[in-house]
This record gives structure tokens, sequence and C-alpha cells, in this order.
């Protein structure tokens, strides 16, 4: 069981995610801008955004806060997609693969671990 004796520590590792958080928004926001204005096209504005969505959960990584399941899943989804949309893929998997991911996610609300929600989670 994990207790968390130091509210200092955990108040630095709640701003440090939302600097964190805004960091990947507001690459991504320049990023689409960005995307917009010089017509990269699809492939590239998919592959950019999935590029930042990954960064930003190895930036989480790093500084040893919880990745985020369903983000590690959509950047996967956009890299791929981005690259599939590049090399002009001509078979329809990505349809597919979305599907799947969706369907996983949508499993893993029933069958994912409970918590108590009284108790914090590791710091």
């Amino acid at each position: 069981m994990w207790k968390c004796h130091n509210a200092q520590a955990m108040t630095k590792r709640g701003s440090l995610n939302k600097k964190l958080d805004a960091a990947a928004w507001g690459l991504f926001f320049i990023w689409t801008g960005i995307a917009f204005l010089a017509h990269v096209g699809w492939g590239a504005g998919l592959l950019g955004v999935g590029i930042i969505t990954l960064g930003a959960q190895a930036a989480r990584r790093y500084f040893a806060l919880k990745l985020e399941g369903f983000w590690v899943a959509v950047g996967f989804l956009f890299t791929v997609g981005g690259i599939w949309k590049l090399f002009q893929v001509q078979v329809g998997f990505m349809p597919i693969l979305c599907i799947i991911a969706g369907f996983a996610l949508l499993v893993s609300i029933f069958v994912g671990r409970t918590r108590n929600p009284g108790l914090p989670d590791r710091c």
C-alpha cells in the first residue's frame, strides 16, 4: 500500500504534470498551425501529432509520472496513420486497427483493476 507522506512532493508532481500537459497542447496547436499554413498534407500532419503525443508520454515516463495508456494508444494510432498516409498504403488495415483499439479501450473499462478511491496513487 503506497501512502504519500510528503505533501510538497505531491504538489510538485501535480505542477509538473500540468506543465507537461500545457507544453504538449502548445506543441499540438503550433504544429497544427504550421501544418495548415505549409500544406504538408494529412500524412505529415498525423505523423507530427503522433510524435508530439508519444513525446509527451515519454516525458511523463522520464519524470516518473504515470503513463496515460489512452494517449499512448492515440499517439501510436496517429503515428501509424501518418506513416500509412505518407507511404500511400492501399490496404484497408487502418480502419480495422482503429476499431480494435477502440474495442480494447471499451473492454478495459470493465476488465481493469479496481482500486480503493480513498487511497492515493503512487507518488
